[in-house]
Protein backbone atom coordinates (compact mmCIF):
# COMPACT_ATOMS: atom_id res chain seq x y z
CA UNK A 1 0.00 0.00 0.00
CA UNK A 2 1.52 3.52 -1.06
CA UNK A 3 -1.19 5.21 0.36
CA UNK A 4 -4.21 4.74 2.99
CA UNK A 5 -7.35 7.22 3.58
CA UNK A 6 -8.04 7.72 6.77
CA UNK A 7 -11.61 8.65 8.01
CA UNK A 8 -12.00 10.04 11.56
CA UNK A 9 -13.50 12.91 13.76
CA UNK A 10 -13.00 16.75 12.97
CA UNK A 11 -13.16 16.84 16.75
CA UNK A 12 -11.42 15.39 19.87
CA UNK A 13 -14.13 13.60 21.79
CA UNK A 14 -14.21 12.39 25.56
CA UNK A 15 -11.85 9.97 25.88
CA UNK A 16 -7.99 10.55 25.27
CA UNK A 17 -7.78 7.32 24.33
CA UNK A 18 -9.08 8.34 20.75
CA UNK A 19 -6.43 11.53 20.64
CA UNK A 20 -3.72 9.04 21.86
CA UNK A 21 -5.04 6.48 18.91
CA UNK A 22 -4.61 9.31 15.97
CA UNK A 23 -1.51 9.89 16.94
CA UNK A 24 0.04 6.25 16.68
CA UNK A 25 -1.79 5.59 13.77
CA UNK A 26 -0.52 8.65 11.93
CA UNK A 27 2.92 7.60 12.92
CA UNK A 28 2.78 4.24 12.55
CA UNK A 29 1.59 5.01 8.92
CA UNK A 30 4.63 6.88 8.47
CA UNK A 31 7.20 4.78 10.13
CA UNK A 32 6.45 1.97 7.65
CA UNK A 33 6.14 4.50 4.48
CA UNK A 34 2.67 4.79 3.97
CA UNK A 35 1.32 8.05 2.76
CA UNK A 36 -1.91 9.38 4.41
CA UNK A 37 -4.85 10.56 2.73
CA UNK A 38 -8.02 12.32 5.24
CA UNK A 39 -9.89 15.72 5.10
CA UNK A 40 -7.64 17.94 5.49
CA UNK A 41 -8.70 19.37 9.36
CA UNK A 42 -6.16 20.99 11.14
CA UNK A 43 -8.35 20.28 14.91
CA UNK A 44 -9.60 17.23 16.54
CA UNK A 45 -8.56 13.89 15.92
CA UNK A 46 -8.03 15.18 12.05
CA UNK A 47 -5.54 17.43 13.22
CA UNK A 48 -3.71 15.08 15.19
CA UNK A 49 -3.59 12.01 12.43
CA UNK A 50 -1.74 14.48 10.38
CA UNK A 51 0.51 16.33 12.78
CA UNK A 52 1.55 12.75 14.21
CA UNK A 53 2.40 11.49 10.47
CA UNK A 54 4.45 14.91 9.84
CA UNK A 55 6.04 15.08 12.81
CA UNK A 56 6.96 11.45 12.02
CA UNK A 57 8.30 12.38 8.41
CA UNK A 58 5.06 10.81 6.38
CA UNK A 59 3.50 12.43 3.82
CA UNK A 60 0.31 13.65 4.56
CA UNK A 61 -2.24 14.67 1.61
CA UNK A 62 -5.45 16.52 3.03
CA UNK A 63 -8.23 16.88 0.83
CA UNK A 64 -11.12 19.91 1.43
CA UNK A 65 -13.65 21.68 -0.22
CA UNK A 66 -12.55 25.85 -1.30
CA UNK A 67 -15.54 26.63 0.92
CA UNK A 68 -14.25 24.95 4.50
CA UNK A 69 -10.77 26.25 3.23
CA UNK A 70 -12.07 29.73 3.34
CA UNK A 71 -13.25 29.10 7.15
CA UNK A 72 -9.06 28.76 7.78
CA UNK A 73 -10.49 24.94 9.13
CA UNK A 74 -7.58 23.22 6.49
CA UNK A 75 -4.32 22.44 7.74
CA UNK A 76 -1.64 24.51 5.45
CA UNK A 77 1.37 22.46 6.69
CA UNK A 78 0.09 19.12 5.10
CA UNK A 79 2.54 18.17 2.51
CA UNK A 80 -0.50 18.27 0.18
CA UNK A 81 -3.60 20.12 -0.04
CA UNK A 82 -5.74 19.49 -2.62
CA UNK A 83 -8.72 22.37 -2.66
CA UNK A 84 -12.56 20.72 -4.00
CA UNK A 85 -15.62 22.03 -5.11
CA UNK A 86 -17.66 19.94 -3.28
CA UNK A 87 -17.75 17.38 -0.38
CA UNK A 88 -18.93 14.73 -3.13
CA UNK A 89 -15.70 15.61 -5.24
CA UNK A 90 -13.70 15.68 -1.88
CA UNK A 91 -14.75 11.96 -1.44
CA UNK A 92 -14.04 11.14 -5.39
CA UNK A 93 -10.47 12.43 -4.53
CA UNK A 94 -9.79 10.91 -1.44
CA UNK A 95 -10.46 7.49 -2.92
CA UNK A 96 -8.67 8.11 -6.44
CA UNK A 97 -5.39 8.81 -4.24
CA UNK A 98 -5.74 5.90 -1.93
CA UNK A 99 -5.08 2.36 -2.03
CA UNK A 100 -7.38 1.18 1.23
CA UNK A 101 -9.56 3.43 3.47
CA UNK A 102 -10.01 3.01 7.04
CA UNK A 103 -12.04 4.39 10.08
CA UNK A 104 -11.06 5.65 13.32
CA UNK A 105 -13.35 6.95 15.86
CA UNK A 106 -15.63 9.53 14.33
CA UNK A 107 -19.06 10.55 14.18
CA UNK A 108 -21.81 11.11 11.02
CA UNK A 109 -19.35 12.32 8.98
CA UNK A 110 -16.88 9.44 9.47
CA UNK A 111 -19.97 6.84 9.20
CA UNK A 112 -21.10 8.25 5.90
CA UNK A 113 -17.89 8.18 4.23
CA UNK A 114 -16.76 4.63 5.48
CA UNK A 115 -20.23 3.25 4.44
CA UNK A 116 -20.12 5.08 1.13
CA UNK A 117 -16.99 3.55 -0.22
CA UNK A 118 -17.60 0.32 1.06
CA UNK A 119 -20.81 0.07 -0.69
CA UNK A 120 -18.60 1.44 -3.86
CA UNK A 121 -16.62 -1.73 -3.44
CA UNK A 122 -19.39 -4.02 -2.58
CA UNK A 123 -21.32 -2.78 -6.21
CA UNK A 124 -18.13 -3.42 -7.92
CA UNK A 125 -17.09 0.72 -8.68
CA UNK A 126 -13.31 -0.24 -6.54
CA UNK A 127 -11.57 -3.21 -5.71
CA UNK A 128 -9.30 -1.51 -2.61
CA UNK A 129 -9.93 -2.75 1.02
CA UNK A 130 -12.04 -0.81 3.77
CA UNK A 131 -11.77 -1.58 7.45
CA UNK A 132 -12.56 -0.33 10.96
CA UNK A 133 -9.54 0.16 13.72
CA UNK A 134 -11.86 -1.28 16.57
CA UNK A 135 -9.44 -0.37 19.32
CA UNK A 136 -10.88 -0.40 22.54
CA UNK A 137 -14.00 -1.83 21.22
CA UNK A 138 -15.31 1.75 19.62
CA UNK A 139 -16.92 -0.01 16.87
CA UNK A 140 -18.02 -3.07 18.21
CA UNK A 141 -21.64 -2.23 18.81
CA UNK A 142 -21.97 -1.04 14.89
CA UNK A 143 -20.60 -4.08 13.92
CA UNK A 144 -23.09 -6.22 16.20
CA UNK A 145 -25.67 -3.95 14.36
CA UNK A 146 -24.30 -5.12 10.72
CA UNK A 147 -24.39 -8.82 11.69
CA UNK A 148 -28.56 -7.67 12.37
CA UNK A 149 -28.70 -6.83 9.02
CA UNK A 150 -26.87 -10.31 7.73
CA UNK A 151 -29.40 -12.05 10.06
CA UNK A 152 -32.21 -10.09 8.39
CA UNK A 153 -31.07 -10.46 4.96
CA UNK A 154 -30.33 -6.99 3.74
CA UNK A 155 -26.49 -7.25 3.91
CA UNK A 156 -24.70 -10.80 2.22
CA UNK A 157 -22.47 -12.17 4.76
CA UNK A 158 -19.72 -12.01 1.99
CA UNK A 159 -20.00 -8.54 1.90
CA UNK A 160 -19.56 -8.40 6.10
CA UNK A 161 -16.67 -10.97 6.26
CA UNK A 162 -14.76 -8.81 3.25
CA UNK A 163 -14.84 -5.88 5.71
CA UNK A 164 -11.42 -5.60 8.04
CA UNK A 165 -11.42 -5.38 11.41
CA UNK A 166 -8.79 -5.21 13.92
CA UNK A 167 -8.06 -3.90 17.54
CA UNK A 168 -4.82 -2.71 16.26
CA UNK A 169 -2.79 -0.88 13.45
CA UNK A 170 -0.57 -4.16 12.92
CA UNK A 171 -3.29 -5.91 12.53
CA UNK A 172 -5.81 -3.70 10.57
CA UNK A 173 -3.03 -3.08 7.82
CA UNK A 174 -2.12 -6.92 7.57
CA UNK A 175 -6.04 -7.54 6.64
CA UNK A 176 -5.98 -4.72 4.48
CA UNK A 177 -3.05 -6.20 2.71
CA UNK A 178 -4.45 -9.64 2.47
CA UNK A 179 -7.11 -7.85 0.67
CA UNK A 180 -5.40 -6.08 -1.54
CA UNK A 181 -3.23 -9.46 -2.83
CA UNK A 182 -6.55 -11.16 -3.38
CA UNK A 183 -7.90 -11.91 -6.91
CA UNK A 184 -10.36 -9.23 -7.46
CA UNK A 185 -14.03 -10.80 -7.46
CA UNK A 186 -17.10 -9.72 -8.65
CA UNK A 187 -19.34 -6.99 -6.96
CA UNK A 188 -20.92 -9.18 -4.21
CA UNK A 189 -24.39 -7.47 -4.89
CA UNK A 190 -24.35 -9.86 -8.10
CA UNK A 191 -26.66 -12.90 -8.03
CA UNK A 192 -27.75 -12.17 -4.69
CA UNK A 193 -31.45 -11.92 -4.19
CA UNK A 194 -31.22 -8.00 -2.64
CA UNK A 195 -30.00 -4.68 -3.58
CA UNK A 196 -27.05 -5.28 -0.73
CA UNK A 197 -27.30 -1.92 -0.33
Amino acid sequence: MRRVAVFLASSSGHDPAHVALAAAVGSGLARRGIGLVYGGGRRGLMGVVADSALEAGGEVVGVMPRSMVEREWAHEGVTELVRCDSMHERKAIMAEYSDAFVALPGGLGTLEEIFEVWSWRQLGFHTKPVGFLDAGGFWTPLLGVLRGLVDSGFLPAPTLDDLAVAADLDGLLESLEERLRATPRAAHGEGWGGSGT
